[in-house]
Order: C-alpha cells, then sequence, then structure tokens
C-alpha cells in the first residue's frame, strides 16, 4: 500500500506483527505503577475497544505487558511503517484542503527530528502527547483524509471522537485535552487516568498540532534574553563574553543555546539526558559538548577571556555546575532554569547525585524515594542560585514552575513577605510589560508546500509589513519592532527550520493581520505555491490564563481565574480560526493553567481574507482589554489606541484610585 492507501485505512484491516521495541530513538521515562488490579482491566477494556474482537486475545497480553513495563498502553504494532514528517500538502489524500494542512501539522509534531519521544507520541515537555496511542493517530489521519468542508471532528484528549456535520464556516477540528472536573486534576490524578487511556497531557501545542521544533521557542528566548541582558547592563552595553546560565536541551528548552548565540553571549546549558544534548549538537542547535566540571570551567574562562558568542551543552546535573562555578568564582550575568518541572516526578526534573539512567530507574520503581530525592536537589539548586545572585547575578524564573516547586520542596525563594517569590518570572520583568501588555505575542505561519522558497518569500513580505508598520509607530512599541526586523532579516542564516518550512515572529494584532493578508494574496496569485497555516504559541497575549506565567503580570487578583483562555477559544471558533484546542496543563504543569491555541489556513480565497481580519484582531485584543481591566499601564494604552483605530471596539475601561485614599482608611 502506498502512503495514501495507508492514510485512508486507519486501523487496518489485517493485524500487523509486533515491533521490536527501538532502542535507538529516546523514548519517554516508564510512567509509575498507579492502577489497581480493577484499574488496570478497565485500561485494557479501553484500549481493546479500538480493534474487532477477534483481535483481543493477543492484544490484551500485549497491552498489559505495556502497561506494566512503561506505565501507559502505547500500541507500538500499530505505529506505521512509512517515515513520519510533514509532507507538502498535495502529497495527502483529502476531500478537504484545510483538514490536509492539519494532517501536515499532526505529522510534523511527531517528525523524529522534531519529537522528544516520537514513539510515545510525545512532542515536548517529557509529557506532552499528540496522541495518546497509534491507534488513535491512524484513526484521526483517516477522518481527516475523509472529512469535507461541511464537516467537524472532534478530539477528545487524544481520541477522535467521530466527524459532526456543520458548516464550511466551522473549525474543522476543535481540540480539548484533560480538561478534567477540577477536584480532579492533581498530579496522580493525571498519571491515573492517562494510564486509563482517558486523557492526556497536551502541553500547549503538542496536542493543538501547533508545534514547529526548537525554533518555537528561540525567538522567545532570544527577545527575553536580549531585554534580560538590557535590564542587567544598561543601554548599549554588550553582552560579548557574558554568560547566560540554564539547564533544559530536551523539548522547547533546546532553543536556550541557539537564543544565546543570536543574543551574542556565553550560553552554558546543562542536560542530564546525554542522548538530548547530543541530538541538539548534532542539529546545530549548540556549539560544543563538554562533560566534565574541569573541563567546562576551563573552556568558560577562555570565552569570557575572548568575549566569545558561543554556546556550550554540559552533559551532567545543572546543580553541580551552578555549586562549581561559584566555587571558581565565576561570575554569572545572567541565570534561569527551563527543566519541565510542570513535571517533576516523572522525568521532568532529575536529581543531582543521581545518574540519568538511575533517576529512571527510582521513578518508577520508588516513586516516593524519587520524589524526596527531587526535592533534596530544588533545596540544594535554590542554595546555589541565592550565592550567585548575593553576587549580583540577575536571576528570572522561565514559567517552568521552577520557583513553584522550589517554594514547595522548602526551598529558600519566598520572598520577605512570605506570599511572593523572590525572584521575577519573565513575564512579570520581560515579556509581560514589553510584549503582551502591546499585543506582542509569537505569531507563526507554516509553507504548506513545504518549499524553502515559499519560506524565503514569506519572510520577506512579513519584513517588509513590519518596516511599513515601525515607519508611522509610536514610540513605545519601536523597539519591540525593531527586534523582530533584525529577526526576520537573519532568520534564514541562522537555519531555524526544523521539519516543517515554518517561521516565527513576535507581531501585535495590526501586524498579524496585515502580514497574513499579504500571505493570502500571494497565495492567491500564486507568489506562494501553496497555502499558508497560520497560528502562535498558547505562549502569547490572549489564549493562557497562567498565574506563574502568561498572566503572572495580573496584579488585581483574577491571576488565578480562566475565563480569558475558554473566551479566547470560543471567540475564535466563530470568528473563522480552522481549528482550536482548549487544554489544562502545558508549561507549568497539570492543574496550574489553562490554555487555548488555534491554527488557520490562507488558501487565497476571501473567505480566508475575511476570517483573518476578524480572528487576528479578537485573538489578540481580548487578551489586550483584559490586563487593560487590570490596570496595567502598557495595556491601557495598547487598547486606548486599537479603540481610536477601530470604530466598532468598545471597551470597558478602569477608573484608577489613589493609593493614598485606601492608605488613609481604618481597617
Amino acid at each position: 500500500m502506498n502512503f495514501k492507501e495507508q492514510i485512508l485505512q486507519g486501523i487496518p484491516s489485517q493485524l500487523p506483527e509486533k515491533k521490536t521495541y527501538d532502542t535507538k530513538v529516546s523514548h519517554a521515562p516508564v510512567r509509575k505503577d498507579i492502577l489497581s488490579k480493577e484499574e488496570k482491566k478497565l485500561a485494557l477494556r479501553n484500549a481493546l475497544r479500538y480493534f474487532p474482537e477477534a483481535w483481543h486475545e493477543e492484544l490484551a497480553a500485549e497491552f498489559l505487558e505495556e502497561l506494566k513495563t512503561y506505565g501507559r498502553i502505547y500500541m507500538y504494532r500499530f505505529k506505521p511503517d512509512y517515515d513520519m514528517y510533514a509532507r507538502p500538502v498535495s502529497e495527502y489524500p483529502y476531500q478537504s484542503l484545510h483538514a490536509a494542512c492539519i494532517m501536515l501539522m499532526i505529522q510534523n509534531n511527531l517528525d523524529p527530528a522534531i519529537a522528544q519521544h516520537p514513539h510515545e507520541l510525545i512532542t515536548y515537555g517529557g509529557n506532552g502527547g499528540v496522541f495518546q496511542n497509534w491507534a488513535q493517530y491512524l484513526l484521526t489521519m483517516q477522518y481527516l483524509a475523509k472529512m469535507t468542508d461541511e464537516q467537524t471532528l472532534n478530539m477528545y484528549s487524544g481520541h477522535p471522537q467521530g466527524l459532526f456535520p456543520s458548516s464550511a464556516a466551522a473549525p474543522r477540528v476543535v481540540v480539548t485535552n484533560g480538561m478534567m472536573i477540577p477536584n480532579y486534576s492533581s498530579p496522580d490524578d493525571l498519571e491515573k487516568y492517562s494510564a486509563l487511556g482517558v486523557t492526556q497531557y497536551g502541553q500547549m501545542t503538542a496536542g493543538s498540532y501547533m508545534y514547529i521544533g526548537p525554533q518555537g521557542i528561540v525567538h522567545g528566548t532570544t527577545i527575553t534574553l536580549m531585554n534580560a541582558f538590557r535590564k542587567k547592563l544598561g543601554a548599549g552595553q554588550s553582552p560579548a563574553g557574558r554568560i547566560f546560565l540554564t539547564a533544559g536541551l530536551g523539548g522547547m528548552s533546546g532553543a536556550q543555546p541557539k537564543a544565546g548565540n543570536i543574543s551574542g553571549c556565553i550560553t552554558v546549558c546543562a542536560e542530564i539526558n546525554a542522548t538530548a544534548a547530543r541530538k541538539r549538537h548534532e542539529q546545530g542547535w549548540v556549539d560544543e559538548l563538554v562533560e566534565d566540571l574541569d573541563g567546562l570551567v576551563a573552556r568558560i574562562k577562555t570565552a569570557q577571556s575572548l568575549k566569545e558568542t558561543v554556546s556550550l551543552a554540559f552533559i551532567g546535573n545543572i546543580v553541580d555546575v551552578w555549586e562549581r562555578f561559584d566555587q571558581s568564582d565565576i561570575f554569572v550575568e545572567i541565570g534561569s532554569d527551563q527543566t519541565s518541572l510542570h513535571n517533576p516526578w516523572s522525568g521532568g526534573y532529575y536529581p543531582v547525585g543521581l545518574s540519568y539512567e538511575e533517576s529512571n530507574v527510582m521513578m518508577a520503581a520508588e516513586p516516593e524515594r524519587f520524589k524526596e530525592q527531587v526535592k533534596a536537589s530544588l533545596i540544594r539548586h535554590a542554595a546555589a542560585v541565592n550565592r550567585h545572585t548575593s553576587k549580583g547575578t540577575y536571576f528570572f524564573d522561565y514559567g517552568n514552575a521552577f520557583l513553584l516547586e522550589c517554594s514547595r520542596a522548602g526551598a529558600d525563594v519566598m520572598a520577605p513577605n512570605g506570599i511572593d517569590f523572590k525572584y521575577p518570572s519573565y513575564v512579570e520583568d520581560i515579556l509581560g510589560p514589553m510584549c503582551f501588555d502591546f499585543g506582542f505575542g509569537p505569531f507563526r505561519w507554516v509553507c504548506t508546500s513545504g518549499n524553502p522558497a515559499d519560506l524565503k518569500t514569506t519572510d520577506r513580505i512579513a519584513m517588509e509589513v513590519l518596516l511599513e508598520i515601525k515607519a508611522e509607530a509610536p514610540v513605545e512599541i519601536q523597539q519591540q519592532l525593531q527586534d523582530n526586523v533584525t529577526w526576520i532579516k537573519e532568520a534564514g542564516a541562522n537555519k531555524l527550520v526544523v521539519g516543517s518550512q515554518a517561521r516565527i515572529l513576535y507581531a501585535d494584532a495590526e501586524g498579524r493581520a496585515k502580514i497574513a493578508e499579504r500571505f493570502n494574496e500571494a497565495v492567491e496569485t500564486g507568489l506562494l505555491s501553496a497555502p499558508v497555516v497560520l497560528g502562535r504559541d498558547h505562549h502569547d497575549v490572549s489564549g493562557t490564563d497562567s498565574p506563574f506565567r502568561e498572566t503572572s503580570n495580573i496584579y488585581d487578583g483574577s491571576r488565578f481565574t480562566a475565563d480569558m483562555a475558554i473566551h479566547n477559544v470560543i471567540g475564535d471558533s466563530f470568528r473563522g480560526a480552522t481549528w482550536v484546542s482548549i487544554h489544562n496543563g502545558g508549561g507549568v504543569g497539570w492543574g496550574e493553567v489553562v490554555n487555548g491555541g488555534f491554527g488557520m489556513v490562507l488558501d487565497g480565497t476571501e473567505a480566508a481574507a475575511v476570517k483573518l481580519k476578524n480572528m487576528l484582531f479578537f485573538d489578540v485584543n481580548n487578551g489586550i482589554a483584559r490586563r487593560s481591566w487590570a490596570r496595567n499601564k502598557e495595556a491601557r494604552f495598547a487598547i486606548t489606541r486599537e479603540m481610536e483605530r477601530t470604530a466598532t471596539l468598545n471597551i470597558t475601561m478602569p477608573n484608577l484610585v489613589n493609593d493614598d485614599l485606601l492608605a488613609n482608611l481604618k481597617y
């Protein structure tokens, strides 16, 4: 059977041969054994319902073995034999061109060059899944190949519920991931219900089919890092020869060394998983690998003396690096962490003193002991950071729940008031006031032709639009626009593409709509040879309610509410999105955040031209309005400016209260 025939087949008509476990790829950590005997029976019933009864006897024993060995039923036998990557859209079988674009995006998320644990259908973050198992993948691709523009596919945490009649104006796919009843959203609930096969952790862009490889976060990390150095060094000072120390190279964190190089500093990024570190080195995302602390110290001193721009991956534990740099009097200008601490007990963080292999064994066999090791390591980690910050290091939390989990472990990370953390999140200090409140966020697109020439054309179009906007923009947003002009000008030279022909930049509502409009016109005229898929990271102005990250600079008490994310995904769905998604979890952890995303296909039609204006306008300004109501100065400026330009926009504005009035009242 050829590729198209295999897609249309869905679940094979004949039971495939059992596959040999591939030891050459990175596999997900073994999840802990959390189900009772009766619950394991239920997990098997849930898995076997995808297949004809004649196969059940053979598959039941096999799936039970997977459950006992890995803590999940992945159905490895049903992983397709064809190569997994984003093909040109014309190579997919389809009745709806928009559905074919979604198939392309799904395969890009599962491409071994991109996915962290491709055989477990995990894209990034240790547990960010596209699907729970391979049967779900096969059925979803079959549904997408057969659907028309008057049907919508419902996705329940990776499970394709089916095609429902709708309309051409409706989304083609509606995705939910991990949307638990609130009282059933503890970490153990995630483990239990994932093992049962009834929910999954979709992260942000994994379960919404919008991950574009590390490039997606390279840009945000670059913007963050450049502004962190501006805060630390002051205007006009160069990051050359100065150190950015962090950890994590597995998934989205793999972007950090590349961002450091673009920013012009020395980057030291620790990674305990040697396979992940070597993968990033082979891909060109990190310059050099270092495997011992003495060698690292010597290399750093050379880089400092020569004021090099270089990225170093240390294969080992980040705590050892912080402690050794303290002992060796190596000054760290900027420090952070991007280990997957949203998932601390199941492979997101590896404790100091244990090897990668020892940790993986302990987390499955002795989960409570492993948990205590992680807590002890976090206490040491925070103590080492504190010693550096006392010398002048600027440390920020990168929204990965580092400070949150340190506080839960009992580490010294709290401010004197006992409520706030002693270190800011990067959203509080940098991205919130400098970008999100003004409406700037991670706008991205994918050229579905797979042709690098199309991507080059979109880069040129985007830069032209940004320069046109910058020429008349107010001073408040000149720096944001210039940073993105510089970014897009150098994007090709930085070799950011892994997988699909994709690009990202930070743009506001005006920029997104004007760039999208030019793209749609280019598809219509043939300047671009195939449709363009628009999207964004959920880590944006409006899409995510996350009190310790995206909405950490909301100070009116509403940062623990999730109204914005829900309104965002509902509003996008009826304003023209091709697909929408809403997730529990993502970035900072299960139960800690609700986030929504979208995808939109620009096919060169008038319908697309209308949809892009309505949807992109709302997608951004919904969040600015919320931030304005929270009294954020930059957001009040941005939404007032937008109301002056858009007669049909009418936003409730806050009246500011004099602090002295409140201070003088008797409480």
